[in-house]
């Protein structure tokens, strides 16, 4: 029987690996087995943290939108709901920039929803 070389692929799978874990801490970064079940938790890792991103981001906006619409007297609840009826189509994330910006813009938001 004639001898099989598969240095190249099982070192490039090896190599990919290693080249992804770099930056690891200790043996993480430097032995192929240990690297690899590292690099498979950190890629469930980096899928749960992108949805989880999502709903921080989220709840920012909405802590942010709730100190600018009590500085203006009114609740956050109201305020989306006022939202809502007014028709004003404006998302969390863009409101909460703009009490966070540009004050005088939400201050007119608000007093369109008070009117």
């Amino acid at each position: 029987m004639t001898r099989v070389k598969r240095g190249f692929v099982a070192r490039r799978r090896r190599k990919k690996v290693l080249d992804r874990t770099e930056g690891f801490i200790g043996s993480s970064s430097k032995l192929f087995r240990a690297a690899q079940q590292r690099y498979m938790k950190a890629l469930k890792f980096s899928y749960r943290d992108r949805k989880d991103r999502k709903r921080q981001m989220r709840r920012l906006w909405i802590a942010r939108l709730s100190a600018a619409t009590q500085a203006s007297g009114l609740n956050y609840s109201t305020f989306i709901h006022e939202l809502k009826n007014s028709q004003i189509l404006l998302n969390r994330k863009i409101l909460s920039q703009l009490a966070v910006i540009d004050k005088d813009a939400f201050s007119t938001v608000v007093n369109k929803l008070k009117k």
